[in-house]
């Protein structure tokens, strides 16, 4: 999905704001320290090659047992301060913003990933498609062609 969010950014440039919240599944092993993860990635404008290395090594870092470690190497991969991003994966803040946003979630609804909203309206999990979302921003820019 971040590919799609990727390429509506460069499509519309500043008519489009895209805002990412965390919402950790429970039933996802280690969905909350990857949350924290890129997070700390995010402290060195590195939001999302994090979130991209971890959405590809997903299936590994979930059934590690010592999810730091690979994140480590994930963070080295990409460039990161290695020890300024492992302080940062035990910032207290950084955590809390995680936390907030998943109650943030919870309260709009959320209740499963991804969830996108476009101008605070949830879209449909049908309509979550390069096409879908397309459509959806190109109605919020342009309501007038709705009548």
């Amino acid at each position: 999905m971040s590919g799609v969010l990727h390429k509506l950014g460069e499509e519309y440039g500043a008519r489009l704001r895209l805002i990412f919240h965390h919402f950790p599944l429970a039933v996802h092993a280690h969905a909350r320290e990857a949350a924290i993860a890129a997070e700390a990635a995010h402290e060195q404008g590195k939001f999302w090659e994090m979130h991209d290395v971890l959405y590809k090594e997903q299936a590994l870092w979930s059934k590690a047992p010592d999810v730091p470690a690979l994140f480590t190497g994930y963070a080295s991969s990409i460039g990161l301060d290695v020890e300024r991003f492992k302080k940062d994966l035990l910032n207290p803040g950084i955590a809390a913003r995680v936390d907030a946003d998943q109650k943030l979630g919870a309260s709009r609804g959320v209740t499963s990933t991804p969830t996108l909203f476009v101008n605070n309206t949830n879209l449909p999990a049908a309509e979550i498609n390069p096409t879908g979302v397309h459509k959806a921003v190109e109605a919020a820019l342009h309501p007038e062609a709705k009548k």
